[in-house]
């Protein structure tokens, strides 16, 4: 499978190295070079600088063949715009987009985004942390 991560933070570039070590072919977009220092030493896929809602970048990190697209950067706008462009103009089949504000994240769950908030997600684990019987 062809995937591109947009966001080589800690988690784009955890995931990026994830989806390598099992064989898929892995791209990976961010506008700051630096950012790719995060990258497992083993990481085999391509870096590609820029921004993630520029369409010429998305074709240079090879969207139009892109098999999936996960939108994983600090922030939410761009990661909405960016999927919405790998969704809708480009037909990525799997298009994935985090998003922290839960409210938006609903929104935009609702009109057919796939969509991660780790703000709900970390809130929920707390909870059932804070709620385990001992």
């Amino acid at each position: 499978m062809k995937v591109i991560v947009m966001g080589c933070g800690r988690v784009g570039a955890t995931l990026a190295t994830s989806m390598d070590k099992v064989g898929h072919k892995v791209t990976v977009i961010d506008s700051n070079t630096d950012s790719f220092q995060r990258l497992d030493a083993t990481f085999k896929g391509e870096k590609v600088q820029g921004s993630g809602i520029d369409e010429e970048v998305l074709k240079e990190a090879g969207i139009e063949t892109a098999d999936a697209f996960a939108a994983v950067t600090n922030g939410d706008n761009r990661n909405i715009m960016a999927s919405q462009i790998a969704k809708e103009i480009f037909h990525v089949k799997k298009v994935v987009c985090r998003i922290y504000d839960p409210m938006r994240e609903s929104t935009y769950r609702e009109l057919g985004l796939e969509t991660v908030c780790p703000t709900l997600v970390g809130a929920q684990m707390l909870f059932d942390a804070l709620s385990e019987k001992k």
